[in-house]
C-alpha cells in the first residue's frame, strides 16, 4: 500500500520508518525541507517538500495512488484541513489526524476523521487507524489460545448496540476505545462512527470473528 504522511516530526518520522518496514511505500510531506534529516539516510520512499493540505503538493506525494493518509504536523488546523482534503477531494478512506487539543477531537470524529490526542499518542495508535484490516493482538494468555484484539469492523455496525454484535458473532467485547478515551460498553452501548473494538477471543476463532466483524449485522435482525 502506498501511504503520504504530512508532518516529519518525531511521530511522523518514525510512522514513517514503521510503515516501510513493514512493505508500504511512503511519501512525507513537509513545508521544511530539513525535517527530512529525521527519516534517515536508509528511508526509500518520497521526500515533498510543500503544505500537506495543498492538492498539487499531495499529488506529488502520490495520494491518487494512496490507500492512506496520516496528517501528524504540528498544527490542529493543518492537520484537520489536510485530512479532509484527503478524504473528500481524494477519497482515501483511511485517514487519521493528529489532534493537540482533546476538546476539538469530538468535533473532527463527526467529520468522520479518526483523531489521535497527543497526550495518549502512540504510533500504534496511529497505525491501527491506516492499517486497520486484521486482528491486531494485544494479549495472550500464556498457551496463546486467547487473545484480547482490536477487530476492524465494518461500518454497517455503526448505529448497532454492542450486545447484538456480540450476539451475532459469538464473541466478547472487551472495551471500545472512543476519542481516545477507553470504555467498558454495557448492553445498551450503541457502536460509533469511529470506535475501535477490542475482542476477547480464542485465537483460532480469528478468521470467523474477522469475517463476521466484517460482514455487517444480518440484515433481518433489529438494532
Amino acid at each position: 500500500m502506498h501511504i503520504v504522511i504530512m508532518g516529519c516530526g518525531r511521530v511522523g518520522s518514525a510512522l514513517a520508518q514503521a510503515l516501510e518496514e513493514q512493505g508500504h511505500t511512503i511519501a512525507v510531506v513537509d513545508r521544511d525541507p530539513t525535517a527530512f534529516r529525521r527519516l534517515g539516510s536508509s528511508f526509500g520512499g518520497r521526500r515533498v517538500t510543500g503544505i500537506g493540505f495543498d492538492q498539487d503538493t499531495l499529488r506529488e506525494a502520490g495520494i491518487e495512488d494512496a490507500g492512506a493518509f496520516a496528517a501528524v504536523s504540528s498544527g490542529d488546523n493543518s492537520n484537520i484541513i489536510a485530512a479532509r482534503v484527503a478524504r473528500e477531494m481524494f477519497g482515501i478512506e483511511n485517514v487519521a489526524a493528529r489532534i493537540y487539543d482533546p476538546r476539538r477531537a469530538e468535533v473532527y470524529q463527526r467529520l468522520g476523521i479518526p483523531t489521535v490526542a497527543t497526550v495518549r499518542w502512540t504510533a500504534d495508535q496511529m497505525l491501527r487507524r491506516l492499517l486497520p484490516s486484521g486482528a491486531e493482538p494485544l494479549w495472550r494468555d500464556p498457551t496463546g489460545g486467547v487473545q484480547l484484539a482490536e477487530v476492524h469492523t465494518s461500518a454497517a455496525w455503526v448505529g448497532h448496540r454492542i450486545s447484538r454484535l456480540q450476539d451475532e458473532t459469538g464473541v466478547r467485547v472487551a472495551f471500545l476505545t472512543r476519542l481516545g478515551e477507553a470504555i467498558l460498553p454495557s448492553s445498551q452501548t450503541v457502536l460509533q462512527e469511529g470506535d475501535l473494538v477490542h475482542v476477547m477471543m480464542r485465537t483460532d476463532e480469528i478468521d470467523r470473528v474477522e469475517a463476521a466483524f466484517a460482514k455487517g449485522p444480518d440484515e433481518e435482525g433489529g438494532r
